[in-house]
């Protein structure tokens, strides 16, 4: 030995390990591991080198990671061999095979900072490079701080590459396709450089690669790396109107998105869903099982007063909004303890990568424990105020009236609007599944009385009945699709012993998932006198001809009745806003798709528009079936009740069961989206 081992050839055994890491869909060029679980290494000795004497004291394995190493940090770790490996910190032990083989297991701590390590042996002074290795986030491992007990959890929330986010309203949701494709080659690099490129890496780089062994660190640099508005994070954020770059709704899939990063810095455009998607990517990639969420109602808090306050003039014109609701938003949640909270705060946590509000300096938030938000303990870190805020918040609106007196709407809007349907992917099929419960205690429980109470949630308002008075209700038309023209009505309804005569606002207005207003698309208005008992309906009509030109492609319309009786000053309040239903997308299989043969997929849509549609594509993406790469097929002008029609051309490149994600776009139809199931034969 105090000539060293005369190694020939390292063998990392990257395929069994991949096996029992859960690593394989990485792929087979490098080792990839989970932190907490032994994987093991072969030395192949040269012929006629001496039996190696495992119990010798100078054999010591060296592990290291980040650009300073230290000993301090737990960056370099240094160990010898045991009779065998344990489960609490980096240890090794080793077998001789043969004469010619040493087999080494070499266990990493459970606590171990994340990322890429360099190993060595060094025997009495002598060093050789084993190679390097990827520690992750473990999972499986039950002393891991992201350690989750399902089996069938862990398939979703760290291997799961294909996900759904919901959008719309609360009372029409959609799932829509999205490829996170954690697996897909280059895709682990890029997330390793998003955290090396964080600010707190170039500023102390072996301070932050120690704080790598944290999911609860990692979280947030994270949320503050997916948008790039205090760094060269990987997305700028647009809620506007679109002149370079992406919009938005066009991404289907994450790999792109960080390709591009990665090759020239900050990508145009994304929004809230891009954000979560990129986020929940990144975090699956690393380890950190994490799931996208949908907030439907979601309140955005600015003055952290737990209300959401908008105050009208006497015609219903706003004047003041700095609060905003929108209709939805989309953060992460991902699975982890909380030791600095305590153990009853461990699961869940919510961060929202898009940037809202700066925390702590820095366009970043969470994680929260769901635990903390929903008992309403918001001295708790990080951020639980404002996410508390997103799905409890009070909605209170006010009239300025002329004499400078400000007062409430009486029907305004309740602690019952904020926070419906709050929604996931299930775990195993692509159907919703609803985690308002997760968040927040029944709207009117004595639970919920306490969190408000607690919380010292101001003005709270009383639950919802019947009660003499005014009522005023948005009606619905049965067919509402883009491109049709329909009719919606407010109805008033007199409850009071006596007539009333009111001044009656019904108007239509284009609005983007986050609440902004747009252009109006329709108004009417009149003075009806109601009599006691009965009811006035004023009707809208809404054609395309004048919705078309104003709405985004979000396909929403906020619709806004008020009543306002000046004799008592009274004033009466309704609003919905509503999704347009768009046209599907046709996906036919022209074959058995089989592994390194060309199948063709037949893509069809029907223009429901009363114009032509100029520049139409189709793109399609799947995880091993495009080559990780979006193909696009470009089919020029569609005319009124004409179908768009493509044949796209791929070759899948792994077998099982996959998902083929379709994205149709054209100047007067964007962003119309769908999937199939495609099984890939061997």
């Amino acid at each position: 030995m105090s000539q060293g081992l005369d190694i020939e050839r390292i063998d990392l055994d990257i395929m069994r390990n991949s096996n029992s890491h859960h690593t394989e869909l990485y792929g087979e060029e490098r080792l990839i591991v989970r932190r907490g679980q032994p994987f093991i290494i072969l030395l192949h000795l040269k012929p006629g080198n001496k039996e190696l004497k495992l119990s010798e004291k100078s054999f010591t394995l060296i592990v290291e990671i980040g650009p300073v190493p230290r000993t301090e940090s737990g960056t370099k770790v240094s160990f010898g061999l045991r009779d065998s490996t344990v489960d609490s910190e980096w240890s090794a032990s080793a077998t001789n095979d043969d004469g010619n083989t040493v087999s080494v297991s070499i266990s990493s701590s459970p606590n171990a900072p994340i990322g890429v390590y360099s190993l060595t042996l060094d025997q009495g002074g002598q060093k050789t490079s084993l190679g390097q290795f990827t520690l992750l986030f473990n999972a499986w491992c039950s002393r891991d701080a992201v350690y989750m007990r399902s089996e069938t959890k862990r398939q979703e929330y760290v291997l799961a590459q294909y996900g759904q986010i919901y959008r719309g309203t609360y009372q029409r949701i959609k799932g829509k396709p999205w490829n996170f494709g954690q697996f897909e080659p280059g895709v682990l690099d890029i997330c390793l450089k998003i955290l090396d490129e964080n600010p707190k890496c170039i500023s102390d780089a072996d301070k932050d690669c120690s704080g790598r062994r944290n999911p609860i660190y990692v979280t947030r640099v994270l949320s503050a790396m997916i948008n790039s508005n205090d760094d060269r994070g990987v997305l700028v954020g647009n809620w506007g109107e679109v002149l370079d770059g992406v919009h938005p709704g066009t991404w289907i899939g994450s790999g792109d998105i960080l390709r591009k990063w990665a090759e020239s810095g900050p990508v145009r455009y994304g929004q809230c869903w891009v954000f979560a998607a990129l986020a929940c990517t990144v975090s699956r990639a690393l380890g950190i099982p994490c799931r996208v969420v949908t907030n439907f109602n979601s309140a955005h808090d600015t003055n952290a007063n737990l209300m959401i306050e908008t105050l009208y003039d006497e015609n219903g014109k706003i004047m003041s909004h700095a609060d905003s609701i929108w209709n939805f938003h989309v953060w992460v949640d991902s699975w982890m303890s909380r030791p600095d909270l305590g153990p009853e705060f461990d699961g869940w946590q919510a961060s929202d990568p898009t940037p809202q509000e700066k925390s702590e300096g820095v366009f970043c938030c969470g994680p929260s424990s769901l635990k903390a938000i929903r008992e309403g303990d918001l001295t708790k870190k990080y951020d639980t105020p404002f996410i508390f805020a997103e799905v409890n918040a009070d909605v209170v609106d006010l009239v300025r009236l002329s004499n400078g007196e400000t007062v409430k709407f009486r029907d305004s809007t309740d602690s019952n609007y904020v926070g419906h349907f709050i929604s996931t992917k299930a775990v195993g099929s692509n159907e919703r599944h609803d985690i308002t419960h997760q968040y927040k205690y029944p709207e009117g429980s004595k639970e919920e009385r306490r969190v408000y109470e607690k919380a010292q949630h101001h003005n709270k308002l009383q639950q919802l009945g019947e009660e003499p008075g005014l009522a005023l209700k948005i009606k619905l038309a049965k067919n509402m699709s883009l491109g049709s023209d329909f009719e919606v009505y407010t109805v008033l309804t007199n409850n009071c012993l006596e007539a009333r005569t009111c001044t009656f606002l019904f108007f239509a207005e284009a609005v983007s998932y986050n609440g902004k207003l747009g252009n109006s698309c329709g108004f009417v208005s009149e003075k009806a006198e109601v009599p006691s008992g009965e009811e006035r309906r004023l009707f809208l009509r809404l054609d395309y001809d004048r919705y078309g030109s104003v709405i985004t492609s979000d396909r929403l319309i906020k619709l806004s009745a008020i009543a306002i009786d000046k004799q008592v000053a009274e004033y009466h309040k309704a609003e919905k806003t509503i999704v347009l239903d768009e046209p599907d997308i046709e996906i036919e299989l022209l074959g058995e798709a089989t592994v390194n043969q060309s199948v063709t997929a037949e893509l069809t849509l029907w223009n429901p528009l009363p114009k032509s549609l100029q520049d139409c594509s189709f793109t399609v993406e799947g995880v091993g079936l495009t080559n990780g790469k979006p193909i696009t097929a470009r089919i020029g002008t569609v005319h009124p009740e004409q179908e768009a029609k493509a044949r796209v051309k791929f070759s899948p490149t792994s077998p099982g069961s996959r998902v083929l994600l379709v994205n149709f776009d054209s100047n007067n139809l964007k962003n119309i989206k769908s999937f199939i199931n495609v099984v890939v034969k061997e």
